[in-house]
This record gives structure tokens, sequence and C-alpha cells, in this order.
């Protein structure tokens, strides 16, 4: 484990094997740990990390909301990289990671080697689809804050199974890093000229759209379903999951 502290902000994170680096984030209310069962076989042939997001996990719980951003995220993974000296990397994630690890992209297209976009949407074109979307964070921000943590036990593994130390800095995170602001992430999809590997569980209903999307979107973008997994498809069907990515980073070139 290493902590990374950036603007007075700790971020925890791992490093595990070597070889080009390949950074993972988690989905919302979920933690590094949800790549458990990828340490050993994607470590294998490269460096992996995978870290807590801001207000998540080990990672610090900022009492200041406006702490929470898609650009402080960005800025974050960023940081990441330079601390473990990687000029350039493999961006993946899945849900909210999957989207940030976009954002990522955009922001910083000449350090994305490639992408790993898992289970995720790649945001809204529609104002009213965004304006829906973000209603929909605000009410998760404000379950956390009644609820607490208690309010993550029924919800899908890779977000029941996780730990954390306060539901404020998830609901923090729910407002600022959940929301989504633009339609600059979608509209970049066009633009990314760097290998993709587009993923999605055959049972996660909501996401299979959005995939498809994204996949015709992307220039030559590869379209992998894991067949009988839902929104966490790396904790659902692990073996199916890990052959696919390992496939994908086979494509890769070796540099990093």
């Amino acid at each position: 484990m290493a902590i990374l502290n950036r603007d007075g902000v700790n971020l925890y994170y791992e490093v595990h094997g070597s070889g080009p680096t390949l950074l993972m984030s988690h989905g919302f209310s979920a933690t590094s740990a949800m790549w458990q069962g990828q340490i050993a076989p994607l470590s294998k042939t490269h460096r992996l990390i995978p870290w807590d997001m801001r207000g998540h996990g080990q990672s610090d719980y900022p009492d200041d909301p406006a702490a929470y951003s898609a650009d402080h995220t960005v800025a974050d993974m960023a940081a990441i990289l330079d601390a473990v000296g990687a000029k350039t990397a493999i961006i993946g994630g899945l849900s909210l990671g999957g989207y940030m690890s976009l954002a990522f992209h955009k922001a910083h297209p000449e350090r994305t080697e490639a992408l790993l976009i898992i289970d995720t949407g790649p945001g809204f074109k529609k104002d009213e689809a965004r304006e829906a979307w973000n209603t929909r964070s605000l009410g998760t921000a404000a379950k956390l804050e009644a609820e607490g943590l208690a309010s993550l036990r029924t919800a899908s593994a890779e977000r029941s199974l996780s730990r954390h130390r306060n539901a404020q800095g998830l609901a923090h995170a729910a407002r600022g890093m959940l929301t989504q602001r633009d339609a600059g992430v979608i509209n970049s999809l066009p633009d990314i000229h760097v290998p993709a590997l587009v993923l999605v569980g055959s049972r996660d209903t909501p996401f299979l759209a959005a995939t498809d999307y994204m996949a015709n979107k992307i220039p030559g973008a590869t379209k992998v379903v894991i067949d009988d997994a839902g929104h966490a498809a790396n904790l659902d069907q692990p073996a199916a999951f890990n052959a696919a990515v390992n496939a994908f980073l086979a494509t890769l070139g070796t540099h990093s």
C-alpha cells in the first residue's frame, strides 16, 4: 500500500507487479478492494495500480464539498501516475471509474495508452437525461446522510462489500463526482484514438445500450459481453472477466 498527499488530501493506492502501468478505478461507493480478484492475473504482465477515490475506502474524506469533482478525480489519477513514475498508462475502471477514465483521456490523451471501460455509461448529450441522472445522484447523497453506510448493504456486490470510514464523504462524492455538468465526455468519444475495450455484463441491463453506444462511437473499440454477469462483471464472473482483459492487454505494446 502507499499514500500520496495531493494538496492536503491523502490518496490510498497499491502497486502490484511490473510491466506496463495499468491504473484501475472503482465505481461509486466501492473501493480498490473490488479489484482483489484481478491482482494476481493482471500483475503477472502489468504494473497494476488500484486506488481509492477521495471520500472512499482508505483515502481521505475532505469536509469541504468543493474538494469533490471530476476535475479533482482526474488530477488525483495523474498525480498517482506521477508518483510511480509513469508518463503514460492504460487507464481503466468500472462505472464511475470508467467514466473518470474517459474524462482522464479527454484531459490527458497523451498519457493514455489504452482504455478499459467496464460497465460504464459515457454521460448524456441531452440536458433532460443528465438532470434525471443528477436527481438520482442527489437522492443517493441524501440517503447516505440519512441512513449512513447501512444504506449500502442492499447495493450491488462491489458496493455492499466495501469498507468506508464515514458516509459524509460518499455523500459529498455523490454530489461532486457522480453528478455530471456537461456533455464533454460523451462528445469526446470519436476523438479517442487509442485501443479501447468496452466490457459489460450481460445482466447489467441499464448499461447495455450505453456500452453499445460507446463501442460504436470509439474508433476501433473492442466490445465484450460477459455472460451471466451483472454490474460488477469482475466479481460475478472473474475468470471470464480476467480472460477478456488479458486477451485485450496482450494486443497492446509493452512500453510504459
